[in-house]
């Protein structure tokens, strides 16, 4: 199986830090607890001037892994899973914007 790395570019205004944490943090413990998760690393950006302020990523054992917790969450626009979690970067509330990517290692 080839791990993928899902890595989320996050931009949180001024203020909405400490929800944005504990947001990152509620979902985190779900993915502990599905199959296939691997680890996940939260970055908060020590250069004001960066665009993307926080950075998380999301390590799957496979692809098939990651699909299995998103599965119908990319169906429609809310980006809600079976489990009735907003996934893909949903579940944190505007302003806070997030660009999220999925990747595999090669190198």
């Amino acid at each position: 199986m080839e791990q993928i790395s899902i890595i989320n570019s996050i931009e949180v205004p001024t203020g909405m830090e400490r929800q944005a944490i504990k947001i990152r943090d509620e979902y985190v413990e779900y993915f502990r607890q599905q199959a296939g998760f691997v680890s996940s690393t939260f970055y908060r950006s020590i250069n004001e001037k960066n665009k993307f302020n926080f950075i998380n990523i999301v390590v799957w054992e496979s692809y098939d892994a990651y699909n299995a917790v998103i599965n119908a969450a990319t169906l429609d626009n809310s980006g809600e899973n079976n489990d009735g979690m907003k996934v893909l970067g949903n579940g944190f509330p505007e302003p806070i914007t997030v660009s999220p990517g999925q990747y595999k290692i090669i190198g």
